[in-house]
């Protein structure tokens, strides 16, 4: 739970969430040209928003979204299932079983292998049946409004490349290797603006898991990690 958290959380996760849902409803109707540079951007540009999605759901389970537990949990379904129809008890639970078993064979979230490999455990954890289910019969009704292609572009491909991001720099990158501090994690190096393009300052992995309470858009003001030696 953040300590001492106020309505601000609040005001940034709805901020998030209709900035991803203004981005998609136009999006669903903008004419694809595979010419234009534009539709690449616009790829990554939701790619962002989607991960922006999952980093709100991540605040809630940490309580850092508003002072009521109901809110933050309203939050987090509405931001997980926006995001790929997760379930957010499942994810809920998995999260603070990495928190508390960090690096250790409990963590749901570390793996021994290289990065392919590690990333398919990742996906395989969180993934059911019944999500695949889920998305596949939203897509089917929405085709029947939307463009196919843009369905595709803009939101099956930004979600997939968004798992990548998420996977990259808030889980691979921090965990990977030895660490000798206590939360066996470390921080990519400083630069706010790359850190906030990344994965919106979850690179600052250390910090997150010092404080756990931490909203994503404070993080940048925690202080510095200790020095670390990873072992690779």
């Amino acid at each position: 739970m953040q300590k001492n958290p106020t309505y601000t959380g609040l005001l940034v996760a709805l901020a998030v969430i209709g900035c991803w849902a203004i981005s998609i409803i136009l999006l669903m109707q903008w004419k694809v040209d595979f010419s234009n540079p534009l539709l690449y951007l616009f790829i990554l540009l939701q790619m962002h928003l989607y991960t922006g999605l999952f980093i709100t759901a991540h605040d809630a389970m940490h309580g850092s979204v508003a002072p009521k537990k109901w809110i933050n949990s309203a939050v987090g379904f509405i931001s997980t299932f926006l995001y790929a129809s997760f379930w957010y008890p499942k994810l809920y639970s998995k999260h603070h079983q990495h928190h508390s078993h960090v690096h250790t064979a409990s963590d749901p979230d570390y793996h021994h292998g290289g990065f392919l490999s590690w990333y398919i455990r990742f996906i395989r954890n969180y993934l059911s049946i019944w999500q695949i289910v889920i998305m596949a019969a939203i897509f089917n009704v929405l085709k029947l409004w939307v463009p196919q292609a843009n369905l595709i572009l803009f939101w099956v491909v930004p979600s997939l490349l968004s798992t990548l991001q998420l996977f990259y720099f808030g889980t691979y990158q921090p965990h990977k290797g030895e660490h000798d501090n206590k939360h066996q994690s470390r921080s990519l190096p400083r630069n706010h603006f790359l850190a906030f393009i990344s994965c919106y300052f979850f690179g600052y992995h250390y910090e997150h898991h010092d404080s756990p309470w931490l909203p994503w858009w404070k993080l940048w003001q925690a202080p510095k990690p200790p020095q670390d030696k990873v072992v690779n």
